[in-house]
């Protein structure tokens, strides 16, 4: 295996082209993106901020209007086989031939990579996502939730390096999601890169080394999860006083302090001008005894709609 990334994204644009209907619209401007081997990479953004241009530029699906991208070191537009042959896709849609039994499907999907008969996994595939005793079950008595399965089955047959997971668990319930999240994970403990899209943020934040976030065709944050919750120094600090409070305390009033429905005193404060002693030593200026309090970081998604905008 070569050490090349396993995406390597320079100046990539995608301009569609206008029609009677609309005008030209250019998808992504000038996306630059590496994404290294062996991580859980997290690629979001809002509603057509070009998330699916991008992974369907690498699936050959879309064609680029300029730029260069390269999957594990192998150009996609002049070395497409190897390109194609090192990365595995699940797509967003469900969309596959329900006239074969899930068996049927991985084979023929094996087929199309070229793996040789002796090399084929697709029983051992089936087992890892349950679907072996729906082996020989034609795809269209499968729920939807096995077809998701099936999906991440059949981008598996060629046992690639890099696998994109766009969007894996819409529409999908909590048990299935925790499977699929078990076998992912030992995906990547194997030295799969796992490329997530997903609007579950806390998915993301959960699972993800390094995240980008994509907002009108360009990159507006690629960095490492910590590093990305840091960017907000926005931190809450919520009371919990010994007696329910009707109303604050007048001394409190240039802390940036609200009364919650509770009672409860909400001050939102940034760490790098207010330490959290400072603070309770102004609410106990105040005659405050307290009960309780607890302190709320900032979240991904917190991070995430400081970082983008919807029109």
């Amino acid at each position: 295996m070569n050490d090349a990334p396993a995406i390597e994204i320079t100046g990539l644009v995608k301009t569609y082209k206008a029609s009677k209907k609309a005008p030209a619209k250019i998808a992504l401007h000038g996306i630059d993106l590496t994404i290294p081997r062996g991580s859980i990479f997290g690629l979001l953004g809002p509603n057509g901020a070009g998330k699916s241009t991008l992974i369907n530029i690498l699936a050959g699906l879309v064609t680029k209007t300029s730029g260069n991208a390269k999957i594990c070191g192998f150009d996609i537009e002049t070395q497409t086989r190897q390109a194609r042959a090192s990365i595995g896709i699940v797509p967003q849609e469900i969309a596959m031939d329900v006239f074969f039994t899930p068996f049927q499907a991985l084979e023929l999907q094996a087929g199309y990579y070229g793996v040789p008969k002796s090399e084929r996994r697709s029983e051992e595939i089936l087992k890892a996502l349950g679907l072996f005793d729906k082996r020989d079950a034609y795809v269209r008595q499968l729920s939807g939730g096995m077809k998701r399965r099936l999906l991440i089955a059949k981008a598996l047959v060629h046992t690639p390096p890099v696998l994109i997971l766009d969007e894996p668990t819409a529409g999908v319930d909590i048990e299935l999601r925790r499977q699929l999240w078990e076998y992912v994970q030992e995906l990547h403990a194997r030295g799969t890169t796992i490329i997530l899209t997903t609007h579950y943020l806390e998915e993301a934040e959960s699972l993800c080394d390094q995240i980008a976030i994509i907002d009108h065709g360009e990159i507006v944050a690629n960095e490492s999860k910590e590093k990305l919750l840091a960017r907000l120094d926005k931190k809450r600090l919520v009371i919990t006083p010994a007696a329910p409070l009707s109303a604050l305390p007048p001394s409190l009033a240039n802390l940036n302090a609200s009364l919650g429905e509770a009672g409860q005193i909400i001050i939102n404060y940034e760490s790098e001008k207010d330490s959290i002693s400072s603070i309770l030593a102004k609410v106990k200026a105040a005659g405050l005894s307290i009960g309780d309090l607890r302190t709320e970081e900032p979240d991904l998604e917190d991070v995430f709609m400081s970082l983008t905008y919807q029109d």
